[in-house]
């Protein structure tokens, strides 16, 4: 059968429903291409995908927070899974824009809920976040530790996501498994984020925004151990048989932290970008933004037992296949 994949022109969704099918799935991918950031990044990426296992990848321009026009733009399609992956990210813009996360994040993802219902779909993937974990000082975060305290919108939003798949799973028994992205990284990856902007400013000799003196620390995971983990996820959709799962719940519902279980200083991953560059940033000491946090660090003690889940890639090889992927880029664009 068919898998549905949201957020399919995305960083993560694309990479998702690549893997998908090149180990010969199809898949349907959803995206309503905004302009959070650049479209035409977005439209280079399905671009990739339909070179894929030709015939394998069908792509609908929708906006899952709008019920009637997703069930109209796959209302015809058949599938049995889902891996919901859209959302409105980012930390910092919830704070300029909250209705674009109430509109995504809360009212679609009820909606991909819905859909999973009246599908009676088979497995329920959902991203996410470790931004949940907000202020947590126990480290490293595990999946069973409360999280009742975000500093963000966005990260209230993903905290809301789990409540909401909690309900559905016990009241309709679908089963759903919930992801904790921890700072993920790798080739077409996201614009807004510190590994994009930092390496396109060092290159084009423009200054970067360091925050906190650079003593922040984050769990950066590479995008192909991320992958791997959804895929592994996806294949092994929680039990209905009343046990405990990863994050509490009784019902068919698991969470899990997909990271790289190793915190970096953010000047180590300024160091290694400089080395990749070949020319040394202009630093801009900038003090802690309003909705950051000091450190990630993921407990993937669950997720290494059930899924099989093991990152692989080091912060230096992964930063140097960026950096690598970002020249390409750059280049077949100008």
């Amino acid at each position: 059968m068919t898998i549905l994949v949201t957020g399919a022109a995305g960083f993560i969704g694309y990479h998702v429903s690549r893997r998908l099918m090149e180990r010969g799935e199809a898949v349907i991918g959803i995206d309503n291409l905004n302009d959070y950031y650049d479209p035409t990044l977005k439209q280079a990426r399905l671009a990739e995908l339909e070179k894929v296992n030709s015939g394998r990848f069908a792509f609908r321009r929708v906006d899952f927070a709008d019920a009637a026009a997703l069930d109209a733009a796959i209302g015809g399609a058949d599938f049995d899974r889902i891996v919901h992956l859209g959302a409105q990210a980012g930390v910092r813009y919830s704070l300029e824009n909250p209705a674009a996360y109430a509109a995504s994040n809360l009212v679609g993802h009820v909606n991909m809920l819905e859909l999973a219902r009246h599908r009676q779909a088979r497995h329920f993937v959902y991203a996410s976040s470790s931004s949940v974990y907000g202020g947590n000082e126990r480290l490293p975060f595990r999946v069973e530790d409360r999280v009742d305290h975000p500093v963000s919108l966005y990260a209230a939003t993903k905290k809301a996501d789990e409540l909401m798949s909690e309900t559905y799973a016990h009241l309709y028994r679908i089963p759903a498994t919930g992801l904790r992205f921890f700072t993920v990284y790798g080739p077409w990856g996201r614009p807004d984020m510190a590994v994009w902007g930092f390496t396109r400013n060092i290159l084009a000799g423009e200054p970067i925004q360091v925050f906190d003196e650079g003593r922040m620390k984050r769990d950066f995971t590479y995008i192909d151990d991320v992958v791997d983990g959804v895929v592994a996820s996806l294949d092994r959709p929680p039990a209905d048989d009343g046990s405990t799962k990863p994050g509490g719940s009784v019902a068919p519902h698991a969470l899990y932290n997909l990271g790289n279980s190793r915190p970096e200083d953010l000047t180590r991953l300024i160091a290694l970008i400089e080395l990749g560059c070949g020319r040394p940033a202009i630093r801009q000491p900038m003090p802690m933004q309003p909705g950051d946090v000091a450190q990630t660090y993921a407990d993937i003690a669950a997720s290494r037992r059930d899924l099989g889940f093991e990152p692989r890639t080091t912060l230096d090889e992964g930063i140097a296949r960026f950096v690598e992927w970002f020249r390409g880029y750059r280049s077949a664009r100008d």
